[in-house]
Formats: C-alpha cells, structure tokens, sequence
C-alpha cells in the first residue's frame, strides 16, 4: 500500500510540472548500443576505460564492447550489417568500403598516426634484405597489411617481392617468428617491445617515416549518425573523457588495460611502455578525423582503384561532433 502511495504521488508530481510518466522513464532509461573493435590491443584503452569506469553510463549510455572477427574489414562489414553501432577500424577499411558504395563515416581518431613496427630477425638489417623473406600481417586489407604495402612502395619494392602471410593477431605473429616460421612481422604494441626484448631488429618504425596512415578511427554510418545524433554526441564526450582519464591516471589505466588484455604479471611492464607511447603524443584530446590521412590512403589506393583516384577525401569522414564538443569547452574542462 505505502509503495502504490509513494508511485501515485510520483505520478502526480510529474504531472503537475507537465511530464508525461513514459517520458520521465524514457529519460532515465540508458541507451544501449554495441561498439566493435577490429583488434585486442591497448590501442582501444579509451573505450575501455569509458566502461570499466562508468563513463558511457554517466552520459545515459549501456554499452557492449564486442571484438570483431574478420579485422578492419570484418568489422566494417558488422557495421554496415546493424550489428555494432560504432566501430574502431583502420581507416583503409572504411574507405575500402566507402569506395564501394558502403555507408561508413569516420567520425573520430583512435590514432591518426600508425605506430607499427616492422620486426625482424637480426641478420635482416635492410629493407631491401626482405626480398624473397616471409613477413606476417594480421590479415590482407587489414591495416598491417596496408602498412606493409605503404612501407614497401617508399622503399621502391614490389609487393610480390615478399612473402605475406596471413596470422590474425601480433601474438601470433610473435610466435611465428619465435619459431622460424616467419622472418618479419608488422607489429603493434605491446608486442613490438617484447619482440625487441627478445632480441628482433626493429627494421622499420611508421612513426618515423613520411606516412600519415589512418591506424585506428571511430566510425559509424551516415544514417545512424543523422537519426541518433545525440546519442552519438554522448558517447563522443564519453570516448574524449576516456582519453583524458588515461592521460592523467597511469596506474588505473594500465590496470584497466591488464584486466581486458588478461596480461600476466610478468607482462605489465609492456603496457606501461605502451600507456607512455599513446600518452605522450597519438591519442588527441580533441580526436578528430584527420584529412590529410584520407588523402594519402586514397592515393595509395588509387594505383588499383580508378575510384580512389576522383574520390572527394571529406566524403569519407565528418568532424562535426568533436568540433560541437571542442567548442563548447568541454574538452578544455576535462583538463583544467
């Protein structure tokens, strides 16, 4: 009886101030939405402390963090399909997809700038020492492989003049090449560092070459973004406040990232490598879409792809949600 007097003075007070009861419950109810990543790496330490800590809730959002099969590509794929409503995917792959008539925007950075590493055994001392050599990448399309073939072109060598194997994770990779089966591998962090320790040539590092590849975007499609623009909105300022948080909290970052990636305790010391890396520099406060990436994926692209070559670069991404948050000041808040 108490309990039917407190909802009946509830009712009766959101009346009064004009509310309708099925509004008030459509205000405090989350939305729930699914976010793919393309890969299991530290890379997507922002989405991840956004939900370990609490931070899509607090902007009324429930979320589902899902890996994707299938990398880059796969995962474009689980958007195009309904099945994730964001996803973060190398940039390649969105244009890929876009070029091909896919409705697939990018609407945020994870890491404009690659950061993989081409590791080698320690008798490969030269690009040129590949020739004929055996190099793993995650998958062909993804953007290890896209990296490979960008690295391959400025060192004026022929993509068939090596040996590219699919092995579907670093992990793998670095097993792969503790074994013999493969002499090379393009890298992402952590594993680029245990492979140093162990004693592989660093024979290439994105970071210090001429080329602005898109590593890993925040993407959506278009038709999502013009019916749920506000929510997008949210789970922007929920995503930009992960980044801040793992700017500013070392220790719990890495916690974070030690209790999805499952790290041993032997291990930690690589994702503290890893949390300096993005810390110091890849991860933007203000994420946006970088164009000049854009720009040179579809140049690349264009050498096999007519489409690639007339292509309109800004069609393929839209900054407007981080420029509305940039603007409103609540990026520079997060940092004062």
């Amino acid at each position: 009886m108490k309990r039917f007097r407190r909802r009946f003075v509830l009712v009766s007070m959101l009346s009064m101030l004009g509310v309708s009861v099925t509004q008030a419950l459509a205000a405090s109810a989350p939305d729930r939405i699914r976010i793919g990543l393309s890969s299991y790496t530290p890379i997507n330490a922002a989405v991840w402390i956004a939900e370990d800590k609490g931070i899509f809730k607090k902007y009324g959002i429930d979320t589902e963090v899902v890996v994707l099969a299938g990398a880059a590509a796969g995962g474009v794929s689980a958007l195009i399909a309904g099945d994730v409503q964001f996803l973060t995917a190398g940039g390649g792959a969105v244009i890929n997809a876009g070029l091909n008539g896919a409705d697939a925007v990018m609407i945020g950075s994870i890491v404009n700038k690659g950061v993989q590493r081409v590791m080698a055994r320690s008798d490969i001392r030269r690009p040129e020492d590949l020739r004929g050599k055996r190099v793993g990448v995650t998958r062909l399309g993804a953007s290890s492989h896209m990296v490979l073939l960008l690295m391959l072109r400025q060192w004026g060598m022929n993509p068939n003049e090596v040996q590219t194997l699919q092995l579907n994770a670093s992990p793998a990779m670095m097993a792969a090449l503790e074994k013999g089966a493969i002499d090379a591998a393009v890298l992402t962090e952590p594993t680029f560092f245990i492979a140093e320790d162990l004693g592989y040539r660093v024979l290439a590092d994105l970071a210090d070459m001429d080329i602005y590849y898109l590593h890993s975007m925040i993407d959506t499609t278009r038709a999502y973004l013009k019916t749920h623009r506000d929510l997008t909105t949210r789970f922007m300022k929920a995503y930009v406040e992960g980044i801040a948080y793992f700017k500013r909290y070392r220790a719990e970052s890495v916690e974070v990232m030690k209790k999805k990636l499952r790290t041993a305790p032997a291990q930690v010391k690589y994702l503290e490598r890893s949390h300096t890396l993005y810390a110091s520099g890849y991860f933007e406060s203000a994420p946006y879409p970088a164009l000049k990436g854009v720009t040179s994926v579809l140049e690349f692209m264009a050498k096999d792809n007519p489409k690639a070559r007339t292509a309109e670069p800004r069609s393929f991404i839209d900054g407007s949600i981080v420029k509305e948050i940039e603007d409103s000041g609540f990026i520079k808040k997060l940092y004062e």
